[in-house]
């Protein structure tokens, strides 16, 4: 019994070595995959911050274009009343028309790129919503895998266990079986011991009684032939 013991234990003994490696390995595979979330985190939240930068300088420069719009307006108007100035000294508004034409394009221009500017900021939005949607969805996978795993060690702990116990009936259920049939045994020896001293007493018993007769008898010849 204590070979086969020795073989089980060898055995549970080289499972626990490849479950430790295999356990190493998980480990490092999970806190390379944490890490890697949480760069990934890092990496979301500075493009956040970015884009919210964008977006407050976009605000300012449509106040800017709107003030800008609002002089420009106002500056019509005064042309308007001052149009009769404005006719004698043509060269001059010409200048000035030259002027605030290319002013106009540019505006135009930046409209332009506002416009441009304001359909990439919703590109990204939508993209970091997928981003967070992806990454909701890899931190789900991972907490699955942590609870299979953590099942799969519940199992493994628990067959083991189940193993051990059956192993440790048996080892019981044969010193309960030797305990009985040593006592049995020694029962059985007493028992013969008992018989054997009863017999010698016997024995002793039956020549004791038998040198008793043997005496009397010799002391009634003698008294015979005495007479």
């Amino acid at each position: 019994m204590k070979r086969k013991k020795s073989k089980v234990n060898k055995k549970f003994g080289k499972g626990n070595f490849s479950s430790s490696i295999s356990k190493v390995i998980k480990t490092l595979k999970k806190k390379h995959e944490i890490n890697k979330i949480k760069r990934i985190k890092l990496e979301e939240k500075e493009e956040q911050r970015r884009l919210i930068q964008q977006r407050k300088e976009l605000i300012s420069l449509e106040e800017k274009l709107l003030k800008e719009k609002e002089r420009l307006n106002i500056k019509n108007g005064e042309l308007i009343l001052k149009e009769d100035e404005i006719k004698l000294k043509n060269d001059e508004q010409r200048k000035k028309d030259d002027y605030l034409r290319l002013k106009d394009e540019d505006l135009r221009k930046k409209d332009k790129e506002l416009i441009q500017k304001e359909k990439d900021l919703k590109t990204k939005e939508e993209e970091q919503k997928r981003k967070d949607i992806d990454l909701k969805v890899r931190e789900d996978e991972q907490k699955q895998k942590e609870l299979k795993e953590q099942r799969r060690k519940i199992k493994v702990l628990k067959l083991k266990n189940e193993e051990e116990e059956r192993l440790k009936n048996i080892e019981l259920q044969k010193l309960k079986e030797w305990e009985e049939k040593f006592d049995k045994e020694k029962q059985i020896k007493e028992q013969q011991e008992i018989l054997k001293e009863e017999r010698l007493k016997k024995k002793e018993l039956e020549k004791e009684e038998r040198l008793t007769l043997e005496e009397f008898d010799n002391n009634d010849i003698n008294k015979k032939e005495l007479n």
